[in-house]
């Protein structure tokens, strides 16, 4: 089917900035777990890329303007962009905030073309929303957005050439399967492109790779990413739910969406299907309807419609949509495939996601019984010691490491790390092969080869192998220094040797660690 994408650059940064009141004139950027997932046109000037760290990027640039990712508000802003092409086209599909999808023929024919039909589009979302957005036009929903990313119409027929040249990293779509690893595994094979990734038959794909693989190889052959095989879902799939009181505000339309999720997908299930496309429709109590279809790129899961109908909810109750409270909501799956796309990972159970947040919920509970320092999660760090390293965090507060461990540290000992660090340091005797004690001198070199240890007063034990010595000179302005050199020890014989971190400091040797 020809398809075509209207796509707003950079969206995550535009509404943003919309919801601050802020120029795109200055350099901002969208932050999600500490790195940079989106940033304008004049932060990209400077220098800001997506995946850089949030310290790197107000390095870069001290003026940038930082805002936390928040998909409910750019869901909520991006309804009215959907609500302007939709008054020029029919079939209007949200793709993920930011991207919207309508089908082709509609448009080209009444504008007389698919250049004309786009250049309206454009003018119209410029007109009724004040932001820019580029379109493309391909066969099927894959090679439309990669044209839109490039602003091209592409001839009928012409999708798997214009794909062909383009990187295999483009099989890797923001809110789409994650495909680093397939990426990476055809880049060693030397199948950087589409084209190349394409010319494999189908057979040699599907017997040497995943179930997900065989639908990129579909993209890169610019045909769908599941065959046309679909089936209509019986009608008694749609569910519906009578608000009384009618719902106005957010957090009330937020239960709604989790009742309605579960009670779709739970019927879905039953009979062995998965939603791809949702349709989700209200009624105000003023009799006026409101209607919009989601498309996802995976089957939706109970949270992800539960988000999507929150989003939606969320925009028409903020931009006016209804003039009154939403007296029906109603949800119906448009399109649907066999409940076998849900597959689940064998050691996960039901799914990770779900699955982090009963494991949430229940750290939840421990800490409201015994308080917010009764549950730790350990976050690393950067740090010369080991012990230094790993930070307790109390769960639920901002996990971020004290210390920087993309920062050079002096003195940092090599991998592998020790498997077990101990509380307290024990104390152990270094000796060389004459019984005189080992030492460090004042340059950080050894006095002589280690030729047995003895810790905590056990009887000496003979060296093996070892490895240093790491000084580490720190707080050397202050009263209480912490210069100490570090070696990494051998001791024994099989099957009952040990490896041990030792560490120098004013004159006596001390045990910080063991290795596995």
């Amino acid at each position: 089917m020809r398809t075509a994408v209207i796509w707003c650059p950079d969206w995550p940064v535009v509404a943003a900035a919309s919801s601050a009141g802020l120029p795109v004139t200055i350099p901002m950027a969208v932050v999600a777990a500490n790195r940079v997932v989106a940033s304008s046109a004049v932060a990209r000037a400077e220098g800001i890329r997506r995946g850089m760290r949030r310290r790197e990027a107000q390095g870069r640039c001290p003026e940038l303007v930082v805002f936390d990712d928040d998909p409910v508000r750019d869901a909520r802003l991006f309804e009215a962009v959907a609500a302007a092409v939709e008054e020029l086209a029919v079939g209007v599909e949200i793709v993920r905030p930011g991207l919207v999808a309508v089908p082709a023929r509609g448009p080209a024919g009444y504008f007389g073309g698919e250049e004309a039909a786009a250049e309206r589009l454009i003018d119209q979302v410029a007109d009724r929303v004040g932001v820019e957005c580029q379109v493309g036009v391909a066969d099927g929903l894959f090679a439309a957005t990669l044209a839109a990313h490039r602003g091209v119409l592409v001839e009928p027929g012409a999708s798997a050439g214009f794909l062909a040249p383009l990187a295999v990293n483009e099989l890797a779509q923001p809110g789409g399967p994650e495909r680093t690893e397939l990426i990476d595994l055809l880049r060693r094979l030397g199948l950087r492109t589409l084209g190349a990734f394409a010319g494999i038959t189908e057979r040699d794909v599907a017997t040497r790779f995943d179930a997900d693989a065989i639908r990129a190889h579909r993209l890169a052959r610019g045909l769908d990413e599941r065959p046309p095989s679909r089936r209509r879902p019986p009608p008694d799939l749609a569910i519906s739910e009578e608000l009384d009181p009618p719902v106005d505000r957010v957090d009330a339309a937020a239960f709604v969406a989790k009742s309605l999720a579960d009670r779709l997908h739970a019927g879905l299930a039953a009979h062995g299907l998965a939603c791809t496309r949702l349709g989700i429709y209200a009624r105000s109590e003023r009799e006026e309807e409101l209607g919009r279809v989601w498309r996802c790129a995976e089957p939706l899961t109970p949270n992800g419609i539960a988000d999507r109908v929150r989003w939606q909810l969320d925009g028409w109750l903020r931009t006016g949509g209804p003039t009154a409270g939403i007296r029906t909501l109603w949800l119906e799956p448009e399109e649907v495939v066999e409940g076998k796309a849900l597959q689940l990972d064998l050691w996960r159970g039901e799914g990770h996601a779900e699955a982090g947040e009963k494991a949430g919920r229940a750290m939840v509970r421990v800490q409201g019984l015994l308080g917010p320092e009764s549950v730790y999660t350990p976050v690393l760090g950067g740090g010369r010691d080991p012990a230094e390293r790993v930070r307790l965090v109390p769960w639920g507060e901002e996990l971020t490491p004290a210390a920087d461990p993309d920062l050079p540290w002096p003195g940092q000992l090599p991998a592998p790390s020790p498997a077990v660090v101990f509380p307290d340091p024990v104390p152990v005797t270094v000796v060389d092969k004459t019984g005189e004690p080992v030492r460090v001198t004042d340059r950080d070199l050894l006095t002589a080869d280690p030729a047995t240890v003895g810790v905590n007063g056990a009887p000496p034990r003979p060296v093996t192998g070892w490895a240093g010595p790491w000084p580490a000179n720190e707080r050397w302005w202050a009263k209480e220094t912490r210069c100490q050199a570090r070696i990494q020890v051998l001791i024994g014989t099989e099957p009952a040797q040990a490896a041990l971190l030792l560490a120098y400091h004013e004159g006596a040797w001390t045990a910080h660690a063991h290795y596995d």
